[in-house]
């Protein structure tokens, strides 16, 4: 795992170390990594500076490629005069040591890009001559090296502002930046390179990048029995709808639990799950009146009837880790009854709506929540006291108590219907194998997302589906916990 800082956060370190010489520090490290991107060939190098400390450290990452033979042409779009201090001495090393500037792309070959038009500061859409420049970037088809943070991406939320540079590697100054993770940020950053230019970056309140496994289950004993490893329930599966209960109950049994057991509030369901016939079917009554229950997941298919918000009201009464997921989600919003016995409850809560689900609990746009989905991710976390899963790309996870954590698995294969079933029920079942309700959160929206990379990797995304996801989940912990 490692640290995610928000600007402002970065903002305080820089002006921590003021005599630390960052932007010297900064375009030498840039220019180190562009000379292991190209080698030592006299490659032709198009660096783009912009009219801040970002353009500072293009301009100090071209004296250097300069010094080493690289054909260097730079594009610089400010003015000398209104420069920050340290770019505008940049700008005096830069033509003191022989080189020159353009307002314009030559029309030549190039092997590189360097990008430092806009760093972390941007926050306005980018419009006229700044964004031709973008697109005029991007047409180049060659490899661009973004200094910082792709020019036009918001590092905060990874928004594109206006339009962005794609980037095909990123080196990010200091430590690492939310909107590279998340939103459009992956689409934008490429590889992710780190430097922290040696100065200490530690900050309490920083995020956390999920980059491996986080805790796994303990090793079961040799006396284990189905008792030991959890009793899982799954509530939903309404009219048309049983399949999302049962691929979330499939996902809990697949995910090791040793008792699954579905619930299936439409009128005339099945008995019996014959894929999966060790999914004992009950009625939401009987499953909710059970007394040895590890973890309850409701909301797969469940449906917003009147029926379907009193099964969600003698649900939240279990005393059991409470996962709640798609049309649970739309009954806790609208139901400000329901939503005050959610708050209430001591046993842990759990919340995992996508975009439009998110949009419902906080009472706004979806617009507003994609702009800012780690703000959106807390909020419903303080406002509903759950910990708070924001599925999307770059899936936030958030805790009551202001921790955050981006989740950097998963893949385009993953936009079908299903896979939100599949996450809550290997929520439910880590629960019941003895790892806290953080701790499932965290590990279950890692593995769900690695085991749908791993599946890209062998057969690619088109058609992937949920309960492939599942059993390859099942590969997977499996591994890690041989491993471990």
């Amino acid at each position: 795992m490692s640290p995610l800082f928000t600007t402002a956060q970065l903002r305080a370190i820089e002006q921590a170390h003021p005599d630390a010489g960052l932007m010297e520090r900064a375009g030498l490290a840039a220019a180190t990594l562009a000379r292991e991107l190209l080698g030592d060939d006299g490659s032709a190098i198009l660096v783009i500076a912009g009219p801040g400390n970002n353009g500072g450290d293009a301009l100090v990452a071209a004296r250097h490629l300069m010094a080493w033979w690289y054909k260097v042409t730079v594009l610089f779009t400010g003015e000398r005069d209104q420069l920050p201090a340290d770019a505008q001495a940049a700008l005096d090393a830069w033509t003191a040591a022989g080189g020159s500037y353009t307002r314009d792309i030559p029309v030549q070959r190039y092997d590189l890009v360097l990008d430092g038009l806009f760093g972390i500061g941007l926050s306005k859409p980018l419009q006229g001559y700044h964004a031709d420049l973008v697109e005029a970037i991007n047409s180049l088809d060659v490899p661009v090296l973004a200094l910082d943070i792709p020019s036009g991406l918001c590092a905060d939320t990874g928004r594109v502002l206006g339009c962005a540079v794609q980037a095909s590697h990123t080196l990010s100054f200091i430590g690492l930046k939310p909107g590279l993770y998340t939103l459009d940020g992956p689409d934008h950053a490429g590889e992710v390179i780190v430097t922290d230019l040696g100065i200490a970056t530690k900050t309490p309140d920083a995020g956390t990048l999920l980059g491996n496994h986080p805790a796994l289950p303990p090793a079961r004993r040799k006396n284990a029995h189905k008792g030991s490893v959890g009793s899982v329930g799954i509530i939903g599966g309404d009219y048309a709808m049983v399949g999302a209960a049962f691929l979330a109950g499939r996902a809990a049994l697949l995910g090791g639990a040793g008792r699954v057991y579905v619930g299936l509030i439409a009128e005339h369901a099945p008995t019996v799950d014959l894929r999966q016939p060790e999914l004992m079917v009950r009625s939401p009554k009987t499953l909710l009146d059970l007394p040895h229950l590890t973890a309850l997941v409701i909301g797969p298919g469940l449906g917003r009837s009147g029926q379907a918000a009193a099964i969600l009201q003698r649900a939240i009464h279990v005393q059991a880790p409470l996962i709640a997921d798609a049309d649970a989600l739309h009954l806790l919003a609208e139901d400000a009854d329901l939503h005050a016995h959610f708050n209430a409850r001591k046993t842990g809560n759990m919340l995992t709506p996508h975009p439009g689900e998110a949009a419902v609990l906080l009472g706004c746009a979806i617009q507003e929540v994609q702009a800012d989905r780690i703000a959106a991710a807390r909020n419903i976390a303080h406002r509903y006291n759950a910990i708070t899963v924001l599925k999307g790309c770059g899936s936030i996870i958030a805790m009551p108590d202001g921790r955050w954590f981006i989740n950097r698995s998963g893949n385009p294969g993953m936009s079908c219907a299903g896979m939100g079933d599949i996450l809550c029920g290997l929520i439910g079942s880590l629960i019941g194998q003895g790892l806290t309700p953080e701790q499932a959160c965290l590990l279950g929206v890692y593995l769900h997302g690695t085991a749908a990379d791993r599946l890209a990797e062998r057969i690619g995304m088109i058609g992937l589906t949920a309960g492939e996801v599942a059993i390859e989940a099942r590969t997977l912990i499996n591994a890690w916990m041989r491993e471990n």
